[in-house]
């Protein structure tokens, strides 16, 4: 039983270290204004709505904890590829 909350918790760590990757590329993006921070503000609003429903169905229909946190890291790991590839935006020049 040890090993079972021992594993879930190096998963679960894993899982902050990559999300934390992920918060500091939307930072930037965000930072870097315009039509693609808009963008990327909307998606991220709606990914959580839809991260914690899909959480709530994988438990209520006999999931584990451990499915949940499979199922977000892959999503953390989708979203620091597309961010990742984007292309670097510079923060638009104020007018003097």
């Amino acid at each position: 039983m040890f090993k079972a909350w021992f594993d879930l918790t190096m998963r679960a760590t894993m899982l902050a270290f990559e999300a934390q990757g992920v918060i500091g590329l939307r930072v930037m993006k965000l930072a870097a204004g315009g039509p693609a921070a808009e963008r990327e503000a909307e998606r991220m609003v709606t990914e959580k709505g839809e991260a914690l429903a899909e959480a709530a169905t994988i438990l209520a229909t006999g999931g584990t904890p451990e499915a949940v946190v499979r199922r977000y890291r892959t999503r953390v790991r989708a979203n620091e590829r597309r961010l990742s590839r984007s292309k670097p935006t510079r923060p638009a020049r104020k007018k003097r």
